[in-house]
């Protein structure tokens, strides 16, 4: 089947996905207009702990006080934060985390990661805006208990990684993903026997930039035959970079614009203007050749697949007209309109804004200290290079370690947000289509064969944290890989579309069959459905 038609059937067939411009390594070019844990009622009836293994002396010094917490008015539950070091040298190099045991008697031998992408963007991102227990949202008042944690499911560590990032300690001296995951793997087989982990089953989860991360993370693991203390199951990545820039940016770029076109509010001239600079590139005739279910063979080299090339920069070109017309345009989530709203991490969407008066929380001293955290300054994204030179020398993961994960784990689910303009879906599509594992290459089903994905319908608990139900997207599994999507979500779909990221952990967990399963929540089977 050709794009096009595609495109007719309703699916967005033009996008891949980041956060922060840095995320993806993406300069945005200067515009004349600027300087260029617990939820009220529990997710399930589970019974609290009466003593916590996790509790010893050799953990004691990461102890979070659960009411402790600058700003919070309620109890976030047992939690365990701070330095770890990468080898048996503090002077190696240290990761910083924040781990939470789960209430779920299901996650008592698991716990997944969470990592954010960047490179250089801190996970505490995911913590504070995401899947953690407690969540404070852009423009909000305040923060609120989180009835969409993840913690409500299995344990789960978000880590600070790599050196450089966030509140990490160390020099930067990696050059590649194998040099990252050779000090990851330290850090976490001291994070295992501090923790008495040995033999967890292990889950890894992330987004943006972690489409290296994660996959790369998954090989390096499993590459250990070592169950002890790397027993990894599967892996769920967000929006991720996984191929060539141009596959998750300038190339689908005419085809988002079409999809979205009456939400972007872009003028006919400029539409058209577009349309010929992809042709003239070469991006509408690639899309054409490459979106084809089965796969006519292997895809070649994409046009200018480094963004290598001004002329041909069509996502730039989108990124600027649409800022003239809706200058809050959010790279992350197309859906967005004025006004900038603060952001208590400093980065609201595409742009960085603190207004006079308000703060960045996890740049406080009174927050650093009750999190063991380092007094020092934090940035959601690191402001200096997380790689020696700036350069990541290892190829995206579709187009290296990825194939050999989805062929060793138990499920490798690859989401995408179709609101997501930095890395568009179609990115996605491009990038497994010219993957080859157990034994054929990419789908063999095209999106007009993709089943209906279902949120179960829910009471919510609070106002504080609303979240959809019924068919929130479409997704397909073949062979051991599983694409979603959802419809109304940007690039940081556990943000903007909980519930749907909550029933995706359920699938990763292998707690529910598949995305279409229409059974309830597997927490909520035993919650009575009325408002608190």
């Amino acid at each position: 089947m050709k794009f096009f038609d595609i495109l007719s059937v309703g699916l967005l067939i033009s996008t891949a996905a980041a956060r922060s411009a840095q995320h993806v390594g993406k300069k945005l070019p200067e515009l004349q207009s600027k300087k260029a844990h617990l939820p009220q009622k529990r997710s399930g009836d589970f019974p609290r702990r009466q003593a916590s293994p996790y509790m010893t002396d050799a953990t004691a010094e990461y102890a979070v006080n659960g009411t402790g917490l600058p700003y919070v008015d309620f109890d976030i539950g047992e939690s365990y934060a701070g330095l770890m070091d990468i080898s048996n040298n503090t002077d190696d190099g240290q990761l910083y985390f924040w781990f939470f045991p789960s209430p779920n008697p299901a996650a008592e031998k698991e716990i997944l990661i969470w990592l954010n992408g960047g490179p250089g963007c801190s996970s505490l991102e995911g913590f504070f805006q995401e899947n953690g227990p407690v969540i404070w949202q852009y423009g909000t008042y305040a923060p609120v208990q989180n009835p969409w944690t993840w913690v409500n499911l299995t344990n789960v560590v978000w880590v600070e990684q790599p050196i450089g990032t966030g509140f990490t300690q160390g020099n930067v001296t990696a050059t590649s993903e194998e040099d990252i995951m050779a000090q990851f793997l330290g850090f976490w087989k001291n994070f295992i026997n501090t923790f008495a982990m040995q033999g967890y089953t292990v889950y890894i989860a992330g987004e943006s930039y972690a489409g290296y991360y994660v996959p790369y993370l998954a090989d390096a693991m499993l590459n250990q035959n070592d169950t002890t203390y790397y027993n990894l199951s599967s892996i769920l990545v967000y929006d991720g970079v996984y191929s060539y820039d141009s596959i998750g940016d300038n190339i689908p770029t005419a085809a988002f614009v079409d999809f979205w076109g009456p939400l972007l509010d872009l003028n006919a001239t400029f539409v058209e203007q577009l349309h010929n600079v992809s042709d003239a590139c070469g991006y509408t005739s690639f899309l054409e050749q490459s979106l084809v279910f089965p796969p006519k063979g292997p895809l070649p080299t994409p046009p200018y697949p480094n963004d290598d090339n001004d002329t041909c920069s069509t996502w730039n070109m989108v990124y600027e007209a649409a800022s003239l017309i809706n200058p809050c345009f959010d790279i992350y989530q197309v859906a967005t309109t004025c006004p900038l709203l603060w952001d208590v991490l400093g980065f609201p969407g595409s742009f960085g804004y603190v207004p006079d008066g308000a703060f960045v929380y996890f740049n406080l001293t009174d927050v650093q200290q009750a999190i063991n955290a380092p007094i020092q300054e934090w940035d959601e994204c690191s402001n200096i290079d997380v790689f020696v030179n700036g350069t990541d020398t290892s190829p995206p993961s579709a187009l290296s370690v990825l194939p050999g994960v989805i062929e060793r784990a138990d499920r490798v689910i690859l989401g995408h947000g179709l609101l997501d303009f930095i890395l568009q879906y179609n990115g996605t599509l491009l990038a497994i289509q010219n993957m080859t594992w157990n034994g054929m290459q990419g789908f063999q089903q095209g999106p007009d064969k993709f089943s209906d994905f279902y949120v179960p319908y829910h009471e919510e608990y609070q106002l504080g944290t609303l979240a959809g139900a019924g068919v929130m997207g479409q997704y397909h599994s073949e062979r051991g890989l599983t694409l979603v999507t959802v419809d109304l979500s940007g690039h940081m779909v556990p943000q903007y579309a909980p519930s749907a990221a909550y029933r995706h952990v359920e699938f990763l967990l292998g707690r529910i069959p598949d995305l279409g399963s229409q059974t309830p929540f597997t927490t909520m089977q035993n919650t009575s459905y009325r408002r608190v």
